[in-house]
């Protein structure tokens, strides 16, 4: 009987021995786990220039397979550089500027289906549209294309519809979003298509879904909505009290959502929301205590999501997949130097494939320098 009772005893002691031998840890495999920034060389960074002071929360750079435009800090009005992506090193103090307005320049943006057109927005309550040489400029560019004139008080934000072309979104701080068709004859044009309304506060993002049928803004007010272009008509408005957004962006074609902003603890934070309920977030992530507004960054070949922080020395990036946990944190880039502004790199691939270690491209201003940073 005992010898029987110590036998059972010793099997079952045998089985959980095995059992822990045949567990093992479940880690998510990802083929991006290795992915590393890369910055640029010396040589290949552009030295002195004279970047704006602006505290406006905004990009301040825009690049596109030809040049990178850097808003500048000037006298007398404001201004941004347009300087080819070949034409690396230290920047001639004297180098010509894109200047016409009257106050600082607060966003600048490339049309999508024009390379050599730019489009920018100021202080003074102008929006201009301006053609680029293809040959470097000799001389300050001082005559725009074509003026829009429609807002009453300064423009903080312009985007290009991502479909449609030449149809630009304006938001300005008199609360409205404003559509203008630049196909026309006029030079100056003073009324846009159709303005909505339904902003209560500052408007702080914009960003359209893929195919342009949909715009997602963020307001001073910390809500989130989700808008009709077409229409002007809310379609969702986010009344979730524990995010406080200030950035929002379209995740390609996840019909996925990511804000980034802060907690009611005031800590950094990003939020992934379905586009067609945002009553609740879909996950939360609380980042860190700092105060500078973290944008967003996604990249729709690799689902690759990369948020950077005004001020920060690091960039994090993630792998967002379209089921449960989402965001699946992979690692994060270092550096010494804070970053002023960021600008992504709109370089086609060749279809199909990627380059070496080319996952993104991403232009930081660090200061007086801007340089790519690769992954």
């Amino acid at each position: 009987m005992v010898s029987s009772l110590s036998s059972e005893v010793c099997e079952q002691r045998l089985d959980e021995h095995l059992l822990r031998m045949s567990w093992h840890p479940q880690y998510r495999s990802s083929k991006f786990r290795h992915v590393f920034g890369k910055p640029a060389s010396k040589e290949n960074c552009y030295d002195s220039v004279p970047i704006t002071h602006s505290v406006h929360d905004n990009h301040f750079c825009a690049v596109n397979p030809h040049f990178i435009a850097v808003v500048t800090e000037c006298a007398g009005g404001g201004a941004f550089l347009v300087i080819p992506l070949h034409q690396t090193g230290k920047l001639d103090p004297h180098y010509p500027k894109v200047c016409g307005h009257r106050g600082n320049v607060l966003d600048i943006k490339w049309n999508p289906f024009d390379d050599f057109e730019i489009a920018s927005c100021s202080e003074d309550t102008m929006i201009k549209i301006w053609d680029i040489p293809k040959q470097l400029l000799s001389r300050n560019l001082t005559a725009c294309r074509k003026e829009l004139v429609g807002h009453s008080r300064r423009v903080g934000l312009v985007e290009w519809h991502p479909t449609a072309a030449n149809i630009l979104f304006s938001a300005g701080y008199d609360y409205k979003v404003m559509v203008w068709n630049l196909d026309t004859k006029e030079s100056v044009i003073k009324s846009p298509v159709k303005t909505i309304d339904c902003h209560q506060d500052v408007i702080l993002s914009m960003s359209f879904n893929t195919n342009g049928s949909l715009l997602a803004t963020t307001c001073k007010d910390r809500k989130i909505r989700v808008l009709d272009p077409r229409a002007g008509s809310v379609l969702q408005e986010a009344s979730y009290k524990g995010h406080r957004a200030s950035k929002v962006l379209f995740l390609g074609n996840l019909k996925k959502l990511l804000s980034t902003g802060t907690s009611r603890w005031n800590n950094r934070q990003m939020a992934l929301w379905d586009q067609d309920d945002l009553s609740v977030p879909l996950t939360e992530e609380d980042l860190d205590g700092s105060s500078g507004v973290l944008f967003p960054f996604y990249d729709t070949d690799t689902n690759m999501l990369y948020v950077v922080g005004k001020g920060d020395g690091n960039i994090r990036y993630y792998e967002v997949s379209a089921d449960k946990p989402y965001l699946n944190y992979l690692t994060e880039y270092r550096s010494y130097h804070p970053q002023k502004g960021i600008g992504e790199c709109g370089v086609p691939r060749p279809l199909g494939a990627l380059r070496d270690r080319d996952e993104a491209d991403l232009s930081p201003t660090l200061g007086t320098s801007a340089g790519g940073l690769t992954f």
